[in-house]
């Protein structure tokens, strides 16, 4: 890990290039350009809005702002694990030309996608000023909150990219597992439907749950995050992200033969 840190301070100047090469490419030649950072969650709110009360019978007041508060972070994880997942083989051409430490480019995926999340907050913040729950002191957690979620998927995508360069079925494996995490996942829905029932004890195994549920805590509820089960997700991403970095670093070696 220290090694990690050394070559980030080396190459910062890399990492800060690639990070703003990564949000211009992801919106080029777009007539609504970075827009689409509010227009893609707004949208599929409005459709999970209009379907999924009827069908949970979800009576949670002010379900909308609800529902933002679990999309965004959620949209979050998802872009940035399927775009992380590639990035090592969608730079093929200079990992075979140029040398530099490859976890440049898990890292860049990764910080490029948190601060499209940090620009789409501004969502989140409009709808509790319009929804009237406003703000609280809770929201100091936040940052806490954010450098979990960053850490947890940091841990993924230096598995998920190194093992997608030696094994292509990898990326759609991936895919497959997020989109079943996600109904793991108490976006649409309380955890206090399922309480008493095995549903609610393996829901709570999920660390994306812990996160989604500690930014409801704080910013829809205006509670404290449940603490204990923070650390723990917090632990789990540490340990994740230390397994990554041993994987990733031990694959790398072949990283210019195999793409």
């Amino acid at each position: 890990m220290k090694e990690l840190f050394k070559n980030l301070y080396n190459y910062r100047l890399l990492l800060k290039s690639n990070v703003k090469k990564d949000i211009r490419g992801k919106y080029k030649a777009s007539f609504l350009g970075i827009l689409w950072t509010f227009v893609n969650p707004l949208l599929t709110t409005l459709v999970y809005a209009i379907v999924f009360p009827f069908i949970l019978k979800n009576t949670e007041p002010h379900y909308v702002t609800y529902l933002i508060i679990g999309i965004l972070p959620w949209t979050y994880f998802t872009n940035t694990i399927v775009i992380g997942t590639n990035v090592i083989l969608g730079n093929a051409g200079i990992i075979k030309k140029v040398y530099f430490p490859r976890e440049i480019l898990p890292i860049s995926a990764n910080t490029s996608g948190l601060i499209n999340f940090l620009v789409s907050c501004l969502i989140i913040f409009l709808f509790l000023i319009c929804s009237g729950i406003w703000f609280s002191p809770y929201l100091l957690f936040l940052p806490l909150i954010i450098m979990i979620q960053y850490v947890f998927q940091l841990g993924i995508i230096l598995i998920a990219s190194a093992v997608e360069v030696y094994v292509r079925d990898a990326e759609y494996i991936i895919n497959f597992l997020v989109s079943m995490l996600f109904y793991l996942t108490p976006i649409l829905y309380s955890v206090k439907m399922f309480e008493g029932s095995p549903i609610a004890n393996l829901i709570k195994l999920n660390p994306m749950a812990t996160i989604i549920n500690s930014y409801r805590n704080i910013l829809f509820y205006q509670t404290m995050p449940e603490i204990k089960a923070l650390l723990i997700t917090f632990g789990v991403s540490l340990l994740l992200l230390w397994i990554g970095f041993k994987i990733f670093n031990k694959l790398q070696r072949g990283f210019a033969e195999e793409v």
